[in-house]
């Protein structure tokens, strides 16, 4: 009797054991080891650690520098998150009916989504290059100065935006587009006979019932320009004079150029935990504008 029960008692275990192998050994264990080498000074080929408690974050915390790249890490989240969730939104209001070529028009907005960060960049450098690029051909063309694009400290950050936000907006549109189908249409016959304007029922219908979609896209939108690399590895390196590094990338140059990956990983704990800091402020603030049908 209590062999079976032993048994009836491992059969979840057994069922579940396929799923928690590859979450500890590719998620739990390297979060703790990230942590224990945080609290190290470790120059990445040294095969020992030299335990330095609390010191890594304390130099983060108190270098100017640092505040710098943090500055900059929210500037250009800001700069991506609002608008491709604003983007999306206006792009599947256009594109929601069902005329003439509106497949085709989905498809091209949503393409850059789905081709590689690495080869959007490249494409966008050429845009950029100062004497020859088509960016500045468009300026000229309408009689405006020629910009520096990323060569310029001043525009570096908004030229990442740009790219950053011509890649993802498409993707913010689509799950827009879901939404806005399931909003009754019932609704809208009613307001307007009420007397409601389109305006009117834009606030106060469409808004309310896809409200669940923009928390999400908020959310991971937020997550995936906190993690943001691969463009501004190609187009500025984190420069000019460091206006466009922000807190992954500043851990790439203190772990793969600096070699100090105790530091580098403070700085990756630290991001860990601004951003799920961040996501559950949404959660929180999301209780008063969020409405599940």
């Amino acid at each position: 009797m209590k062999r079976s029960k032993r048994k009836l008692s491992l059969t979840p275990l057994l069922f579940i054991l396929p799923a928690i192998v590859p979450l500890i050994i590719f998620w739990i264990y390297p979060m703790g080891k990230s942590l224990y080498i945080s609290f190290t000074d470790w120059d990445y080929v040294s095969p020992e650690y030299e335990f330095v408690g609390f010191s890594n974050y304390t130099d983060l915390l108190t270098d100017p520098g640092f505040y710098s790249v943090l500055v900059n890490t929210v500037v250009f989240s800001m700069g991506v998150v609002i608008p491709c969730v604003g983007g999306g939104l206006l792009l599947a209001l256009l594109v929601s009916g069902n005329g003439k070529g509106m497949g085709i028009y989905r498809t091209l907005i949503f393409s850059p989504w789905v081709t590689p960060t690495v080869a959007v960049s490249i494409v966008w450098s050429w845009i950029y290059e100062p004497n020859v690029g088509l960016a500045n051909w468009i300026l000229t063309m309408l009689n405006l100065p020629a910009l520096g694009w990323t060569s310029s400290s001043t525009w570096a950050m908004p030229a990442v935006i740009i790219v950053s936000i011509w890649k993802g907006v498409g993707w913010a549109m689509i799950f827009y587009l879901n939404a806005l189908k399931k909003v009754p249409v019932s609704l809208y016959e009613a307001a307007s006979l009420d007397g409601a304007s389109k305006w009117r029922q834009f606030l106060h219908i469409t808004i309310p019932f896809i409200s669940p979609t923009t928390l999400f896209l908020i959310v991971i939108t937020s997550i995936d320009a906190l993690q943001a690399y691969d463009q501004i590895q190609v187009l500025t390196q984190g420069g000019p004079a460091g206006s466009t590094r922000t807190m992954l990338y500043f851990y790439y140059q203190t772990a793969f150029e600096q070699f100090n990956m105790g530091k580098a990983t403070a700085t990756a704990i630290l991001l860990v935990v601004i951003t799920a800091a961040f996501s559950l402020l949404q959660f929180i603030f999301s209780k008063r504008w969020v409405h599940y049908q």
